[in-house]
């Protein structure tokens, strides 16, 4: 019998200006075509077990997801599709909410393999981003994004170091918000990411710090 390959993700934050905490645990199992995912918070047992904080989630990579907020009662559907528009590859994805009945289009355009170009909006509303993504050399990505409902830009730079590490640099110019990641991706050893968020805006800067980790195993 052949062993499942699962994974296991935990995610940690800090908020310095409260000095709050949270985290997350997420189980990811593959059944055959599909993944099952379930995920956790320290919501669920802070007052001893309850559904409070609990996730679940369907998945058939590259088709659909369906996620099931179990507090909420509430089902948030994606489908997936692409197609080829004047011979470039066309992803589309319909993501919509059931309790709040939003509907959101996402749409990449790639053009070549460092060129694509992305764009968001939600049904109804003012609310969507355009955003074009250029990857030099396979190493460096700089990313703007255009918020329609703001009136304004956004940036990212990314840069790939040692193989497997990212350093990456963003900035909302709306809320002068500055976020810094590190992140490591290995098949072998799973997956890791530091981030601090900043807000540029306060009198007195205190990051929020989060930390999050992936791990690889059979079952």
């Amino acid at each position: 019998m052949k062993a499942m390959k699962a994974s296991l993700k935990g995610k940690y934050e800090y908020e310095t200006d409260k000095s709050t905490t949270a985290a997350t645990s997420t189980i990811a199992i593959p059944t055959g075509d599909f993944k099952l995912r379930a995920s956790i918070t320290d919501a669920t047992f802070v007052k001893g077990p309850s559904f409070n904080g609990l996730a679940l989630s369907l998945e058939k990579p590259g088709f659909f997801i369906v996620d099931y907020n179990v507090p909420k009662k509430d089902f948030r559907f994606q489908f997936m599709n692409s197609v080829r528009v004047l011979e470039k590859q066309l992803n589309m994805t319909y993501i919509h909410s059931k309790n709040d009945n939003r509907t959101i289009l996402d749409g990449t355009l790639v053009l070549d393999s460092s060129n694509k170009v992305s764009a968001n909006h939600m049904l109804g509303s003012t609310n969507g981003k355009l955003k074009y993504t250029y990857v030099h050399k396979g190493v460096t990505t700089f990313e703007p994004s255009y918020d329609l409902k703001k009136n304004s830009w956004d940036f990212a730079l990314s840069r790939r170091v040692y193989g497997d590490d990212v350093l990456k640099a963003s900035y909302q110019t709306s809320n002068q918000i500055l976020g810094l990641d590190w992140s490591r991706t290995s098949k072998t050893n799973g997956c890791f990411k530091i981030s601090a968020i900043l807000d540029l805006g306060e009198e007195v800067k205190r990051p929020k710090i989060m930390a999050e980790s992936t791990w690889n195993f059979e079952m």
